[in-house]
């Protein structure tokens, strides 16, 4: 049986930190086998409540832990399945991790990692309801609940950086970098210093990343062909188009299958 994939938004009042909620479940045992991940540009936190995955990040193939956070992929990996797939997962704003927690994001950069035993005695909660024999929407609403009340303890700030972030995102990355700190009111370095920290790659990169993303929601209009891709994305021409694709899924975007159900395309398609 196939594994099946869900994922829908978070309610507005939490969309400040918390991008969508997702949910893959295979109903019966499913053969082994391997899939793409590709970089987005938000971090999550997953929940594993059925069979670890192997993963390979760096050439080694190596066990996933059940509770796991994913920082900032700069370049592919791939991902295999050990049998059946049962997982709860929240893609967070890029800042959020550090805002509510309290983690420098540059430590996570290119890695998944099991969530630290001090973060998982705050995140049990989560980790509970996402295991639950729930609906997809109880176990969100009982998540959102949580992170309402925890959130509502704090006093989450609106720094500058997260201004800049959140110009890139809406500007699909094409905005330049002194335009974007012209627009705040932001320093080259003080920028560089919130990214490191907030987001875990340089402003130059996360906004490659994110007109990277912007690809997948273009191919889906059958009204566009690649010369408006190319323009639309902003690149010089079509070889650095290419290219910088290429570098992010170390596929040639002719030839990538974008409307194949794989994890890949469910995180990035609209």
């Amino acid at each position: 049986m196939e594994n099946i994939y869900v994922q829908k938004k978070s309610t507005p009042k939490l969309s400040g930190m918390i991008k969508s909620f997702w949910l893959i479940d295979s109903k019966e045992d499913v053969s082994i086998h391997r899939e793409k991940i590709i970089p987005d540009g938000y971090p999550e936190l997953i929940f594993h409540y059925g069979d670890a995955y192997k993963t390979n990040i760096d050439g080694r193939w190596k066990l996933q832990g059940k509770n796991l956070i994913a920082g900032q992929i700069k370049n592919h990996f791939f991902l295999e399945n050990r049998g059946i797939s049962k997982m709860f997962g929240i893609k967070f704003q890029p800042w959020t991790l550090t805002e509510l927690f309290d983690i420098e994001m540059y430590h996570l950069t290119n890695t998944v990692i099991e969530v630290p035993l001090e973060l998982l005695e705050i995140l049990d909660p989560i980790r509970e309801i996402g295991s639950r024999a729930l609906s997809f929407d109880e176990k969100i609403k009982k998540v959102e609940n949580w992170f309402v009340e925890y959130i509502g303890r704090l006093n989450p700030k609106y720094p500058k950086g997260q201004q800049a972030v959140e110009l890139i995102i809406k500007n699909n990355g094409k905005l330049d970098l002194k335009n974007i700190q012209d627009t705040v009111g932001i320093s080259e370095r003080s920028l560089e210093r919130y990214f490191r920290k907030y987001i875990g790659v340089s402003p130059k990169y996360y906004s490659r990343i994110i007109r990277f993303s912007h690809i997948f929601k273009l191919v889906q209009d059958d009204a566009i062909n690649w010369a408006d891709i190319v323009f639309l994305t902003g690149f010089y021409d079509q070889s650095h188009f290419i290219k910088n694709f290429q570098e992010f899924t170390g596929e040639d975007p002719t030839k990538y299958s974008f409307f194949e159900d794989n994890l890949a395309n469910f995180f990035l398609k609209k």
